[in-house]
């Protein structure tokens, strides 16, 4: 008998590199945030879900099946990868407030990995550059400068099927890329494809590494303030 004590699951992840790769990232960019993980049926694989501080989601598929659909605290999880601790955090689902893109999306384009980490970084230059400098000589707030590039449409795509429905790719999902490391390395990056991927009203951008999802403009326009519960 064990006296009553609560078992502990397992967080059931396999081999810490991809998972913890995915999660250093996460903290990085926002050490209170949590995790999602999703187990994938029959497959033996986990999907780690994660928000970024910008409103997109990002995503990574790791070997090894989680013991349930279950949110973390995501330094928690990251640690106890750390020490080779097979136990799961303790359950966040409470913390979970974002819904998830639909299961299956439609491909629409494929662009050059390179050309998007050039967007990026170019995107970054310019707002250190106006931090420094101003615009147009005046002084523009941090903030205001990040969330107007984050909104600025890089990329427009026009598909084939549907030629009068464009999908356009904000900064922020190409930001999620490439900050999640989703590109790789520079070798993987020079020959590497992105795909660009439709789900419903969600536009993602999937790498060689993982994921990055958002709503679409239109959507993002109109979104209401308030975060809607874990489904």
């Amino acid at each position: 008998m064990n006296g009553g004590a609560t078992v502990r699951p397992e967080h059931g992840l396999v081999g810490a590199d991809d998972a913890g790769a995915f999660l250093a990232r996460l903290v990085r960019l926002d050490p209170a945030t949590v995790v999602r993980l999703r187990p994938l049926p029959g497959v033996g694989r986990t999907a780690l879900w994660g928000r970024l501080p910008w409103d997109v989601l990002v995503v990574r598929t790791v070997a090894g099946s989680a013991p349930a659909d279950v949110t973390v605290d995501a330094a928690e999880l990251l640690a106890r990868l750390a020490d080779a601790d097979t136990m799961l955090p303790p359950g966040r689902d409470e913390r979970w407030r974002w819904p998830l893109p639909p299961v299956v999306s439609r491909p629409v384009e494929v662009l050059p990995a390179a050309e998007l980490r050039r967007i990026a970084e170019a995107a970054a230059g310019t707002l250190r550059t106006a931090a420094t400098e101003g615009v147009r000589g005046r002084a523009v707030g941090q903030r205001i400068l990040r969330e107007a590039l984050l909104d600025h449409v890089a990329v427009t795509v026009t598909p084939d099927a549907d030629p009068a429905d464009p999908v356009e790719i904000t900064q922020r999902l190409v930001q999620g890329l490439v900050r999640m490391g989703f590109l790789g390395p520079a070798e993987i990056t020079a020959a590497g494809e992105v795909q660009v991927r439709v789900a419903g009203r969600w536009v993602g951008l999937v790498g060689p590494y993982g994921a990055a999802w958002s709503r679409k403009v239109s959507d993002l326009a109109i979104r209401p303030a308030r975060d809607q519960p874990k489904v």
